[in-house]
């Protein structure tokens, strides 16, 4: 027995474990002396892992899905909100409230711009 049970199994050693679950089948006079590990037993083991596998993929598809539309609404959504604040300029002005409510800054409120000066002082004489 593995001795964390909580961590994944390799590919491969699941893999292995179906095949010999397999080959246990094809053995003749197979009969285990404890009744846990009968081929009957082997083989549902085997068949519930592939049914959980199966349901793990579709999970996982619904996952991508569901990811995939809650993208497609944030875009919409920020795209609808590009449009209106587009509207809102239209409507009101650059330099309205109502602009600066939708997250621009006012042309009143913008700082001029200033010619930065040489380091060095006077320019170079």
């Amino acid at each position: 027995m593995a001795k964390n049970q909580s961590q994944r199994l390799r590919p491969a050693q699941v893999a292995d474990d179906k095949a010999r679950a397999a080959n246990l089948q094809a053995m003749v006079g197979y009969a285990p002396a404890n009744p846990a590990y009968t081929a009957a037993k082997v083989t549902a083991a085997a068949a519930t892992v592939d049914e959980k596998q199966a349901q793990e993929a579709q999970a996982e598809a619904a996952a991508a899905q569901a990811r995939d539309e809650a993208v497609a609404g944030e875009w919409e959504l920020h795209n609808t909100v590009l449009g209106a604040k587009d509207q809102v300029v239209a409507q009101f002005g650059r330099d309205s409230v109502q602009a600066q409510a939708m997250g621009l800054t006012r042309t009143s409120e913008r700082q001029t711009p200033t010619r930065k000066k040489k380091p060095g002082g006077d320019g170079g004489k």
